[in-house]
């Protein structure tokens, strides 16, 4: 499988490729400014791509603006509970900033925030446990990931990848069922800036409807506050009903949306961005 690659930039961390079709500033270090915004430019004209999208702290959001990028959403108090981040996009053809699917985006978020008045209860159904997962649970991992997702922007199809992030920053949870595992997310920790992306949930298709995702949701939170985290986010994709859904139940307040953001499973989707803080 092609995955887009991970480079840096001085402090900065940059992640591109042709399989999402962009240039995206993951992680943004102040002092790579400003050299940093022509490198990014330069990149995407070299190899083609139609979009670069950035995560860029709120004291250096009019900067992009001056560059062409404009915000696609925002997340308030997302660095170490105190500075808001704004996700910004700049399109570079006409046609990757036009949302193909508008109608299915707008009902996806009008049933998310109708279902977000009656939250469910957490709960597995009998006979179904839940724990962290170590190296030893990889292989198993990497085959649930391959079931529910044809193509990713992160190699999660790989062991080896998912070993070497879990020896780092990626918190991965799971439920299994008759001793096999059958549902998977994963909290992504910035613990100097305090947050969290939760994220690569994969529940089996015949698995699906039990509530797992949402319970998953609220295990990860909680260990994600015990490490220190202030504000957790996810980049949804913003045709699925069902993670909306999850995450709007779950407390999670709407921030924007990505136009035509990532690739996944073969199409380039537009992702919505839910935040939530972990702290009362």
């Amino acid at each position: 499988m092609t995955t887009d690659r991970i480079e840096s930039f001085g402090n900065s961390t940059i992640q591109h490729g042709k399989h999402s079709d962009r240039v995206y500033l993951m992680s943004l270090a102040r002092n790579d400014l400003p050299e940093l915004l022509p490198y990014l430019e330069e990149l995407a004209d070299e190899r083609g791509y139609s979009k670069i999208f950035a995560k860029v702290p709120d004291d250096r959001e009019e900067l992009f603006r001056r560059r062409g990028y404009q915000p696609e959403a925002t997340v308030p108090d997302f660095y170490r509970g105190e500075v808001d981040v704004h996700f910004m996009g700049k399109f570079l053809s006409p046609e990757r900033r036009r949302e193909t699917r508008p109608q299915r985006v707008t009902e996806v978020l009008e049933l998310s925030r109708e279902k977000s008045a009656a939250p469910e209860e957490l709960s597995l159904p009998p006979g179904y446990g839940y724990r962290a997962l170590g190296p030893e649970d990889c292989e198993a991992m990497a085959a649930v990931y391959r079931v529910v997702f044809a193509t990713y922007p992160f190699p999660i199809h790989d062991p080896a990848y998912l070993r070497t992030t879990m020896a780092s920053h990626i918190r991965y949870h799971g439920i299994f069922a008759a001793g096999e595992l059958v549902a998977i997310a994963s909290a992504e920790l910035d613990l100097a800036g305090r947050n969290a992306e939760m994220t690569d949930f994969a529940t089996l298709p015949e698995q699906r409807g039990r509530g797992l995702a949402n319970y998953l949701l609220a295990r990860l939170e909680r260990a994600a506050a015990q490490e220190g985290i202030v504000t957790a986010f996810t980049i949804a994709r913003a045709y699925s009903f069902g993670m909306n859904i999850t995450f709007a139940k779950s407390g999670y307040r709407f921030g924007g949306t990505l136009t035509r953001n990532t690739q996944i499973s073969g199409e380039l989707e537009s992702m919505n961005v839910w935040y939530k803080s972990l702290v009362e």
